[in-house]
């Protein structure tokens, strides 16, 4: 339904009682700009809550997901904001680790 050509995680986190709009002005604080057709990702402190942004060319999307347990695997905060595959923003918005999925849909690592 929503062309992905793009996705980013962020590392820092983000308080999510953000709205659509804050949810755009971090994500232009953080990367710059928001291009079309590019998922934005944020998580809170605990990493059990994400966010989704994504702008599809003509608007924003927002979306919100929450694990009641356990907690989403996430680069480390510091870190640079890093670039991901489909695959593994399917991985992670699962709750499992993105970090060994490759570019097939393959298990990379053990």
């Amino acid at each position: 339904m929503i062309r992905i050509d793009a996705v980013w995680l962020a590392t820092a986190p983000m308080d999510m009682r953000a709205g659509t709009d804050t949810a755009l002005a971090r994500v232009v604080a953080v990367f710059g700009a928001a291009h079309a057709h590019t998922a934005y990702l944020f998580a809170n402190r605990r990493g059990n809550r994400i966010k989704v942004l994504v702008h599809d060319g003509l608007g924003i999307w927002l979306a919100a997901r929450r694990l009641h347990q356990g907690r989403f695997v996430w680069a480390a905060q510091g870190s640079n904001n890093c670039p991901l595959e489909r695959v593994q923003l399917d991985a992670l918005v699962l709750g499992l680790p993105w970090q060994r999925m490759g570019s097939a849909g393959s298990i990379t690592m053990v």
